[in-house]
């Protein structure tokens, strides 16, 4: 069940119930670091905004789906949440989390010239699962993700940003930080480890 804490501390007994991660330029190769290491009794859903162009069909579901122990799809509209499987988001589509646990795909302005954006997918799941949320912002060349970490911070979820000066573009998780003093700043294998060490935990879907 969703819970918010106020002050924005999290919350050490609130169980994990979603992953979501963000990230732009050098994020595919810092995702080849973290998706396949979750174990393939990994309970939750993950869901990944990485901006993309426009106009061109995504392959990160193939590039990942072979790499991973988990289901790996790109997202689709109405498609009920499904722990133990990692979600994409499709080009030129911002995807959000809606109160139902279901994914929502919207057409709506692009939010830092991008769309998908990582802080309305951030912000929509901070909203559906409150403390239970765990958000990750990687490598990247915008500001977007910043105001969507704030989001998860302040309703109570755990938050990590990859080490800017491991990044390979370090101004998203730089601005990140800036945003968020509270998260954790680690590389993407501690980053990996800390999601892994979710395995086992039931998310909250219906």
């Amino acid at each position: 069940m969703k819970t918010s804490n106020l002050s924005g501390s999290s919350s050490a007994s609130a169980p994990a119930e979603c992953i979501v991660i963000g990230g732009s330029a050098g994020s595919i190769d810092a995702l080849i670091n973290i998706l396949p290491a979750l174990p393939r009794d990994f309970a939750l859903p993950v869901l990944v905004v990485i901006h993309l162009p426009p106009n061109e069909r995504s392959l990160l579901a193939e590039i990942f789906g072979p790499r991973c122990q988990l289901p790996v799809k790109e997202a689709e509209d109405k498609e009920p949440l499904a722990g133990g499987t990692i979600y994409f988001a499709p080009p030129n589509y911002h995807l959000l989390v809606e109160s139902d646990f279901t994914l929502s795909l919207s057409s709506d302005e692009p939010v830092f010239y991008s769309r998908p954006a990582i802080d309305i997918l951030f912000e929509t799941a901070a909203d559906a699962y409150g403390n239970g949320l765990r958000a990750v912002v990687l490598t990247g060349a915008s500001s977007d993700g910043a105001a969507g970490l704030r989001a998860v911070h302040r309703v109570g979820g755990l938050c990590f940003v990859q080490r800017p000066d491991t990044a390979e573009v370090s101004l998203m998780p730089q601005s990140a930080l800036e945003a968020c003093p509270a998260a954790r700043s680690l590389n993407v294998q501690q980053i990996a480890r800390e999601l892994s060490a979710q395995a086992g935990i039931r998310p909250h879907l219906t």
